[in-house]
């Protein structure tokens, strides 16, 4: 399957001791990440080929972000250059009682400042068959709004499935009302939602009648499906400390809904790892698989992505089958 991101690639820089806390860091480890590469390197992982849609600055930073893509093989053809600078973000990793943070530093980054017809959309969906973006990018700029409305319609003129992931981030908006319309002109285009309960309270001004999970679940896929007629996949994470949550993935069509089994796990960094369920559900979709062995495999992925440092996902699928077929005692493997 070959499938188009479109997002931008940030620098991520974490204390080099892990949980260590930002004030009093000396040592800052560097990566690159972002929603969009997140679900593009597991992707890529798993066998699919992969083409990112971004721009970068003509920097040694940029190139470093790059040659960190190609790594995973992610294609980078369709990544512009021009603009001042690369986002970047620092992550202080909780421990017990004291939660992770995220500070970004990425105002007037190169994917923020595009202009119009940078992008020449049918040239880069040409022979693809999806199309992944997520609502981090319409928050950057106006512009960046506008061209992701612009490219998922493109998408679907030209056959492509399109997912969504409503990645809804308080920091990056003035007002959630702003992100609930450039949302819904995304989702009237989509076939496909990822999201979670607090981002339907959070946008939509939506919660579930029901306290139950499976209830409420299928409260979140039927207001999707009546309001943009898309499937859904959604996590519901039960906190148990910074350190330890359990897990649960939903696959939802209409009033159809098929659910994971519980995973409980011990938490290195918890950044990345529902990009790390966007493609279990995706990789799973694209297989064939039946939908029960894809929620299955993508909540596999979703917990075993809170046991690795760094956004991306390395594992193989063989790896993460594993865990989804409930092989979780961690016993060493020899």
């Amino acid at each position: 399957m070959s499938s188009v991101f479109f997002g931008e690639v940030m620098l991520r820089l974490t204390p080099a001791m892990p949980q260590q806390q930002l004030i009093v860091a000396k040592n800052l480890s560097v990566d690159f990440a972002g929603a969009e590469t997140n679900v593009a390197s597991s992707l890529a992982r798993l066998g699919h080929q992969c083409h990112f849609v971004s721009k970068l600055p003509e920097n040694p930073l940029a190139q470093h972000a790059l040659a960190s893509l190609h790594q995973y093989g992610i294609r980078t053809k369709h990544v512009i250059r021009g603009g001042q600078r690369i986002g970047s973000y620092f992550i202080e990793l909780g421990s017990s009682i004291r939660p992770s943070k995220v500070v970004y530093d990425r105002a007037y980054s190169s994917i923020a400042q595009i202009s119009e017809n940078e992008f020449d959309w049918a040239e880069i969906f040409a022979n693809k068959q999806h199309f992944h973006l997520s609502g981090i990018l319409p928050a950057l700029s106006e512009q960046c709004a506008t061209e992701s409305i612009k490219a998922v319609q493109v998408a679907r003129k030209m056959g492509l499935s399109v997912s969504f992931d409503l990645n809804y981030r308080r920091s990056l908006w003035a007002d959630s009302s702003l992100a609930r319309d450039y949302f819904s002109q995304i989702l009237a285009h989509s076939t496909l939602a990822f999201g979670n309960a607090g981002v339907m309270q959070d946008v939509f001004d939506f919660t579930p009648k029901s306290t139950d999970n499976i209830a409420a679940a299928k409260d979140i896929g039927l207001f999707l499906h009546e309001h943009f007629a898309v499937d859904a996949a959604i996590t519901q994470r039960n906190h148990h400390s910074a350190n330890q949550n359990t897990l649960r993935g939903f696959y939802l069509s209409g009033e159809t809904v098929i659910a994971s089994n519980d995973i409980t796990v011990d938490i290195l960094d918890r950044l990345g790892t529902g990009d790390a369920f966007a493609a279990g559900i995706l990789h799973g979709l694209f297989q064939g698989w039946s939908k029960d062995k894809t929620v299955q495999f993508a909540n596999a992925a979703f917990a075993l992505g809170h046991t690795c440092y760094g956004d991306q996902n390395w594992l193989s699928e063989a790896e993460i089958m594993s865990v989804a077929q409930g092989n979780i005692s961690g016993h060493i493997i020899r």
